[in-house]
């Protein structure tokens, strides 16, 4: 037997299942604590404002560390890059477990997000290297499937680890998480970079590349409905747990599996997205999705404004959001990078870092909304939303409709 061993097929279900959690490992970083968050601020003497930072520090530091992933890994390949970030994300890990401060731990999951986005930039740069863009779209729908599992297993582990360990637990488990995927990706991942670029990491090639992925309005229209959508999901992520905790008041553990229901919505939207892209067409898929998603919002906020603020129309609510972005993403993900295969690298980070920077600010945003009720959030997420629908037909159907 040699040694190292043969590594399986890129195409291979274990490498799929691999490449679906090493895209995964952001929100997992993200879902598995939010259980956590307002326990923080007895913990550590703070408030709710500071302890927001925790979750919009990491999503800033995931989507500015996009725009150094994707050259490098143009430059020097998918899979020495994915290593790397994998032991940043072990050892910023392990620095969020003993951390001491509320500005320690801020600290950590700031780097712990630069790690977390090697896998989420890498995942997609793998998926377009190996299926090419004719497949990439229903590749990724079917990795979703699997990908929309995380956000209903995660809540729960974080609520139970937090009711019987604390939140240092929470923290504990991703460091092994990490090891564990690293492990894995050094022993199953080849290299799938077959034209490495040696101008990648030249500030005149990054820029240069830049330029021509954001001179596309194709591009641009599929950029913006990703980032309004998930925006408006990060939104509701961050304020949810005060909505559901402090003001309706459930138990973490309670609200995690609470949080796992949303998990319907993403699943009947990377179903959706998987049997039907091929036969409706990617650019009627993300309207669709779009205006879903937009329901969900308009449901939202219109159940607060008439007075009804309870699990029931919120958890209602945020799955016909769920199942609309369920459909966006795949879609629109390969829709924009579809015209890039020799750039798939810095366009995968131009797509995450849009999409990870209005996750930050509406997160962050959000955390200054009241917590009596869901419709000042609603609102927010409609206008998200109106924005995604309305950039996404004026610049990409011009482009597709014949």
């Amino acid at each position: 037997m040699s040694w190292p061993p043969r590594k399986p097929h890129p195409e291979s279900l274990i490498v799929g299942a691999l490449i679906t959690a090493m895209i995964a490992l952001g929100q997992i970083s993200i879902s598995v604590y939010v259980p956590s968050m307002p326990s923080l601020v007895e913990a550590f003497g703070t408030t709710a404002e500071r302890v927001t930072l925790t979750f919009t520090v990491f999503l800033a530091g995931f989507a500015i560390s996009q725009l150094v992933f994707g050259p490098l890994s143009d430059r020097f390949g998918r899979r020495p890059v994915l290593l790397m970030g994998f032991a940043l994300y072990f050892v910023a890990s392990l620095g969020c477990v003993f951390a001491g401060s509320i500005e320690a731990l801020i600290l950590g999951r700031l780097f712990q997000s630069v790690g977390a986005c090697s896998g989420a930039v890498l995942g997609r740069a793998i998926v377009r290297d190996v299926y090419g863009p004719a497949r990439a779209a229903k590749a990724l729908a079917f990795i979703g499937i699997a990908f929309s599992l995380s956000p209903a297993v995660s809540p729960i582990i974080g609520g139970y680890l937090q009711v019987w360990f604390g939140w240092r637990s929470v923290f504990t488990f991703l460091t092994l998480l990490s090891l564990v995927l690293m492990t894995l990706a050094w022993m199953l991942l080849e290299e799938t970079n077959d034209h490495p670029d040696p101008r990648a990491l030249r500030p005149t090639g990054i820029l240069r590349n830049f330029a021509t992925i954001l001179r596309s309005p194709v591009f641009i229209g599929h950029m913006v409905a990703i980032a309004m959508v998930f925006g408006g999901l990060m939104a509701f992520v961050a304020l949810a747990p005060f909505l559901m905790i402090d003001a309706l008041g459930l138990k973490p553990h309670h609200y995690g599996l609470v949080a796992a229901l949303s998990s319907i919505g993403t699943l009947g939207g990377n179903l959706s997205a998987g049997f039907l892209t091929l036969k409706i067409g990617i650019e009627r898929m993300v309207i669709i999705g779009a205006s879903l998603a937009l329901a969900g919002s308009l449901l939202m906020a219109g159940s607060g404004l008439a007075g009804y603020f309870n699990v029931v129309l919120l958890v209602l609510s945020i799955n016909i959001f769920l199942w609309g972005m369920g459909i966006v993403f795949p879609n629109a993900m390969a829709g924009a990078l579809a015209p890039f295969g020799r750039m798939a690298g810095s366009a995968s980070a131009l797509l995450g870092f849009m999409q990870m920077a209005a996750g930050a600010a509406a997160a962050q945003l959000a955390g200054f909304l009241p917590h009596h009720s869901q419709w000042p959030l609603g609102l927010m997420m409609v206008g998200m939303t109106v924005i995604a629908l309305i950039v996404f037909l004026v610049l990409v159907r011009p482009h597709t409709s014949h």
